[in-house]
């Protein structure tokens, strides 16, 4: 996987994406942005539990992540190739199976070293950013829950990013628990939704994106791009105290930057939802909140596929067996059922 030449270093990035079954140009796209920068260690194991507690993560995934922790010479920083050509013995914490049961390679661990460098190196970023490629996640914990591991070591990082700002700790901790909630949507999808969720879950450990309450805000150029995520129900009354909270808290905190309105893009603030949800139901008040931006067919999504993935946590469920206990479900299934699609549309409204 790597050879020394003199004190350098060469990486077969091909040999590596072969071993990890991603495409070349995917290792070259982390490569290339991680350099020569530096990474971040993950907590001991022995600090895991309370950890993954704090960030909401549900007991069966915490399991699995402790059971696959990697060991010190992973966690220490970048990986040397002495580091990399073996893996510990005795080191090894007792108790937790050995590399081999829970799926670390050298190449695997090169990109989790790589992969925190590469989300490190644009700490303050608020850009969409993947980490890396997606893993066939089959193989074990260690490819399973590669990026939850580097965004375990991140929460020092943007922790420390938080306090330079003034971030008080309550909001710090209510924005890096989307965590826990993205592993148990991806359980509950049966691991249909990850590919999404690791590149999504960036914005939170590079302080890109705040809890504000009900919504989550998002720092942009010149607009806080809300987000809405599966925590409760989106009552008028949420979402104005969420909204306050944001006006304070962007002048207070990044006073350097200008924020002149809220933005959204969702299938949330589709019209058609209109048509089938009561006038005074709490999307349609939500809805209102915005005006609409002209309709344009998003690229690179698919909004009938977000509205499943939202609304029922499956994508490979038929219509005819998923449920309709709510007005919205019925309101998912009969429209697509009349053979109609969903539209992502984009609104604002000064901030």
């Amino acid at each position: 996987m790597s050879r020394s030449v003199g004190t350098v270093v060469r990486v077969d990035l091909d040999d590596i994406a072969a071993r990890l079954a991603v495409p070349v140009e995917e290792v070259e796209r982390v490569h290339r942005l991680a350099a020569d920068r530096p990474s971040a260690p993950l907590p001991a194991v022995t600090d895991a539990p309370a950890l993954l507690d704090r960030l909401g993560v549900p007991p069966d995934d915490a399991a699995e992540i402790i059971a696959g922790w990697p060991t010190p010479e992973i966690t220490a920083g970048r990986p040397g190739p002495e580091a990399i050509a073996g893996w510990p013995g005795p080191e090894a914490i007792a108790g937790r199976p050995g590399p081999e049961a829970s799926g670390w390679t050298p190449e695997l661990r090169w990109l989790l070293d790589r992969s925190i460098a590469l989300v490190r190196a644009d700490l303050g970023g608020h850009g969409w950013l993947p980490p890396g490629p997606v893993l066939p996640r089959e193989r074990g914990p260690a490819w399973r829950h590669l990026y939850a591991y580097a965004y375990l070591a991140l929460v020092d990082v943007v922790l420390g990013y938080h306090r330079d700002h003034g971030v008080a700790e309550a909001a710090s901790w209510a924005t890096l628990a989307d965590l826990g909630r993205n592993l148990a949507i991806d359980r509950r999808m049966r691991g249909e939704g990850w590919p999404v969720m690791q590149s999504w879950l960036t914005l939170h450990v590079r302080g890109g994106l705040y809890q504000l309450g009900r919504l989550q805000h998002h720092r942009g150029d010149g607009a806080v791009e809300l987000h809405i995520p599966d925590a409760g129900p989106l009552t008028p009354e949420a979402v104005a105290d969420s909204l306050d909270q944001g006006r304070a808290f962007f002048p207070r905190h990044f006073p350097d930057e200008s924020y002149r309105e809220f933005v959204c893009g969702s299938w949330l603030l589709d019209p058609q939802l209109a048509e089938y949800l009561p006038a005074e139901s709490n999307i349609v008040r939500f809805q209102r909140r915005f005006e609409l931006e002209p309709y344009q067919p998003p690229e690179g999504l698919d909004p009938d596929v977000e509205v499943l993935r939202f609304v029922f946590r499956t994508l490979s469920t038929p219509l005819d067996r998923l449920p309709r206990r709510t007005a919205l479900q019925r309101a998912v299934v009969d429209h697509l059922a009349a053979g109609r699609h969903w539209h992502w549309r984009r609104g604002r409204f000064p901030l």
